[in-house]
């Protein structure tokens, strides 16, 4: 089968920082006289680097990576939103591109006129967009709303309205970028059943998604970024293998030495670990056992925090969110003094972990109060954990493990 597209050596650099006159001139030098850009430069930064794929015609490709791997970068470049570094990417046929909610949108424009105005920046003509306009309209289910300018539309109308003028253009590549989890749940399925359509009609999906079920049921095929490169190439159901992997890497790592956390350092997480009911630090706790999970910290300069927010995200090994907890949520905010120790540790106590056997990650985020933007310290994928099996019900009973990871008990009863 042909090819859809194919990437060559691509490669994308970023200058941080200010760039001033002198270094402008030069860059464009550069470019001009088709040097390379040194790689020891202390303010390059590559996005992607020396990135070798193609895809055939049809195919349904899910992209996979952690933030800053390179995806939206990628997408960009293959949208033609921005130029590589150096490298190529040859294309065949039009492309179509929802990458950012409400890309194209003029907020004093009717939802109407936006859509006009959308379809031609995809390239649609207007008797194109005419005679898709009820269908996409419908699709969106903004019927109502069509003629109100669209800075009075929710986000959800936005996203919609925005992927149904670009699910309508007769694109041969159709890219998407993680912008479905704005919308419910029926228009997610709705979305995921129109790219089906796509792809049966023979034309090609690139999906970067972090929700496993629809990279698996969606795609034939999986690639996964890491530092702007490729590191893996396969089955989609192989690629979300490596991905989960891949993750387990950062989370096994020593807290102090991890350089991808983000915050002020006026208070810093420095160790985590997960306490069994006899309080032994385990790594692997039986589904309904009393949980806690110790965050241990440090403040390099003791200072007064009248309302520290301590927020705890468990995800699935994928990335999916699971739940969330946070000391302000029962009203128990700390210090009462308002005065840290300059050393100790946050303690989450959950009775009953009620989660499903599998693999877990931790979020951790530490801010000034409930509603502040000061960020003391966060990281994502800080710690991991296993639950095993055991019977949460009493019952002798559990639910399969593709029916979610929440273990709910309920009292059950028959009325006439």
């Amino acid at each position: 089968m042909a090819l859809a597209l194919k990437i060559e050596n691509l490669s994308k650099r970023y200058r941080l920082g200010q760039l001033d006159r002198k270094t402008f001139v030069a860059d464009w030098k550069r470019k001009l006289s088709g040097k390379v850009e040194k790689d020891d430069a202390p303010d390059a930064f590559w996005a992607l680097r020396d990135l070798n794929f193609g895809v055939e015609q049809g195919d349904v490709v899910g992209i996979l990576g952690r933030n800053g791997a390179g995806k939206s970068t990628l997408l960009k470049i293959l949208s033609q939103i921005t130029a590589p570094s150096s490298g190529r990417v040859l294309l065949k046929g039009r492309v179509a591109a929802l990458l950012e909610v409400g890309t194209g949108f003029h907020p004093e424009l009717s939802g109407r006129d936006n859509v006009f105005l959308n379809g031609a920046i995809l390239g649609m003509t207007s008797r194109e967009i005419a005679g898709n306009f009820d269908e996409i309209v419908a699709f969106a289910g903004v019927e109502k709303f069509i003629d109100t300018p669209v800075k009075r539309y929710s986000s959800g109308m936005r996203v919609r309205l925005a992927f149904a003028v670009a699910a309508h253009l007769e694109a041969e590549i159709l890219i998407i970028d993680e912008v479905l989890a704005v919308g419910d749940q029926a228009f997610q399925n709705k979305c995921l059943g129109k790219m089906s359509d796509v792809a049966r009609a023979g034309r090609t999906v690139l999906f970067v998604s972090h929700n496993a079920a629809a990279v698996e049921a969606l795609c034939t095929r999986g690639l996964v970024l890491e530092r702007g490169g490729l590191c893996f190439d396969g089955t989609a159901t192989a690629a979300l293998a490596s991905y989960a992997a891949s993750g387990g890497e950062a989370a096994a790592t020593d807290l102090n030495t991890r350089t991808d956390r983000t915050g002020t350092g006026a208070c810093r997480i420095t160790a985590i670990e997960l306490r069994d009911p006899q309080g032994r630090s385990v790594k692997t706790l039986a589904a309904g056992d009393d949980a806690e999970f110790w965050l241990h910290y440090e403040m390099p300069v003791p200072r007064p925090v009248p309302s520290l927010c301590v927020r705890l995200h468990f995800t699935t090994s994928l990335g999916a969110p699971v739940f969330a907890q946070s000391n302000h949520f029962g009203a128990h905010p700390f210090p009462a003094d308002g005065v840290l120790p300059a050393r100790g540790s946050f303690v989450c106590r959950i009775p009953r972990l009620p989660l499903a056997e599998s693999l877990y990650r931790l979020e951790f985020r530490l801010q000034s109060s409930f509603t502040s933007a000061e960020n003391f310290d966060s990281m994502l994928n800080a710690f991991e954990f296993n639950v095993a099996a055991a019977d949460f019900f009493g019952g002798g009973k559990l639910p399969r493990s593709d029916r979610g990871s929440a273990l709910v008990p309920a009292q059950w009863r028959v009325e006439s």
